[in-house]
This record gives structure tokens, sequence and C-alpha cells, in this order.
């Protein structure tokens, strides 16, 4: 049987976490939570997840600063999807996200379907039980 993907959520805000959690994980989809920079950068480098999930503004280390470590030029993450979320509106911020190499950048507030068809587009759906079995 198929593993289910493995998405890493870092955010510091607990209502956001706990609803792009129970929605992923309803979808079949194993998640990690990290609440700041510090620990989402040590969990993606330690548990190689399916998909990285990053609020851009959090305590300790941002957004940003984490995606400079793990795309960096010799990072073991560089070809890691990145989804990146924020409530900053700026087009420069969406820009050099981009150019770190995050393949979704979502504003805030958004539809909990708009994170998951970004989600089902950079690691495909979730693998059902039927491409296991033989069929009859």
């Amino acid at each position: 049987m198929a593993r289910n993907k493995r998405i890493l959520l870092v955010d510091d805000d607990p209502e956001i976490v706990e609803s792009m959690r129970t929605v992923l994980e309803a979808k079949g989809y194993d998640v990690m939570v990290a609440r700041d920079g510090n620990q989402g950068l040590a969990l993606a480098e330690r548990e190689m997840p399916d998909l990285l999930i990053l609020d851009m503004m959090m305590p300790k280390k941002s957004g940003f600063l984490v995606l400079e470590r793990l795309k960096g030029k010799d990072a073991k993450t560089r070809k890691m999807p990145t989804i990146m979320i924020t409530a900053n509106e700026g087009g420069r911020h969406r820009a050099y996200a981009e150019m770190l190499g995050v393949e979704e950048y979502i504003r805030k507030p958004f539809a909990l379907d708009k994170l998951l068809s970004s989600v089902d587009r950079l690691i495909g759906p979730k693998p059902s039980d039927d491409d296991d079995e033989e069929k009859d």
C-alpha cells in the first residue's frame, strides 16, 4: 500500500494551523506542524516532507529566511515543493518568494479549496487504496 503524502505546515497562527490540518488530514495527507521558522526548518531538513506550506511572517525566523536555507544552492531540500501563505499584499514579497523557488503564493484569508487544489497540483491527490489491489 502506498504511503500517504506528508505535508509540513509552518505557521504561528493556531486557528489557521488547525483549519488547514483538519482539511488536509480529511483528504488523507499526513500533516506535521511547526509553530515558528526555526522548528519548521529543523523539521523540513529532518523529515523531508513531500510538501511545505510556509507562512511568511513568523517569530524567530521568517518564511523568507527558511526558504533561503531550504532552497539554497547546496540544500538537499532545494526541490521540495513549497506553498507560501501570507497576509502581506506587497508585490515585491511575492516576487522575492518566487525568486527563492516557491511554487504557489497564497494570500490570507483564502478559501481552503484553493489550498487543496494547489496541494493536489503540486504533489497529486492522495493515492486510493484501489491502486494497490488487483481488479476483478
